[in-house]
């Protein structure tokens, strides 16, 4: 039998704004996907271990506030830190493409834009994230 894909989205930082990470658990959710839902103001280190805890494929980080290039790479090497580099890391929000792409570099599969269409996000996960059988 063919496991749900796991999805951690979560919201790094002191971000306070969630209604996009909202929009996007519950379209990966209606996609069939399993989605774990962090909550505000997690620290790299409490994504990580909740990633961890919750055995998932996926951790969606969900950033708006500016802080992603130092937060994202923390969650990134954190996972690796826990033998976790199976994990595919994906990131949305207000992230300028340099930064992107410095992120890219870092280990993040992909950043998706403001906007952009669930079913790409749904997509890419589906074709990327390791499916455990």
């Amino acid at each position: 039998m063919e496991s749900r894909i796991r999805v951690l989205v979560a919201k790094p930082g002191l971000d306070g704004h969630d209604r996009g990470a909202k929009v996007v658990a519950r379209g990966l959710r209606d996609a069939g996907m399993e989605v774990i839902y962090s909550g505000l103001h997690k620290t790299p280190a409490q994504i990580v271990r909740t990633a961890i805890d919750e055995d998932v494929q996926v951790v969606g980080l969900s950033i708006l506030s500016g802080a992603h290039n130092r937060l994202i790479p923390e969650v990134v090497a954190g996972l690796r830190a826990e033998g976790a580099t199976d994990v595919l890391v994906i990131a949305g929000g207000i992230i300028p493409e340099d930064d992107a792409a410095a992120l890219r570099a870092e280990g993040v599969a992909a950043v998706f834009a403001p906007g952009a269409p669930i079913h790409e996000i749904v997509d890419f996960i589906r074709i990327n994230a390791k499916r455990l059988d």
